[in-house]
């Protein structure tokens, strides 16, 4: 399987568990120029912005390690271009990660909640 299979299969797994977990699903792969936000939720009345990082194996590393300070920065501004669009600048926002770890056939799913802020 080719990362970007992994990654789609990643996605849907994430979608699915946010689900089973009550949150409502409002966009998935929302996409701005030189940004995209895997998926966008709401529960409790938050908007939660979710990065998804899956990997076949730790071998460099945990896959929320790839969520780095510039992937942050890219996540909050296209964050801030959907509250905008949507016209919910007041809205309770949080960042979440939810890292999934194939290991053999199973999928082990981390959901990281605030994993990090909202940064410019």
């Amino acid at each position: 399987m080719n990362t970007k299979n992994t990654g789609d299969a990643g996605e849907t797994i994430a979608a699915q568990y946010l689900i089973n977990k009550g949150y409502n699903i409002l966009e998935r792969n929302y996409y701005i120029r030189n940004a995209e936000i895997d998926i966008i939720a709401e529960k409790d009345s938050y908007i939660v912005f979710i990065e998804v990082k899956t990997r076949n194996s730790t071998r460099h590393g945990m896959p929320k390690e790839a969520v780095t300070k510039a992937k942050q920065k890219s996540i909050s501004i296209a964050a801030l271009t959907y509250l905008q669009k949507i016209g919910k600048l007041d809205y309770a926002v949080r960042f979440d990660v939810i890292e999934i770890l194939k290991i053999d056939t199973a999928y082990h799913i981390n959901h990281i909640k605030q994993a990090f802020d909202f940064i410019m």
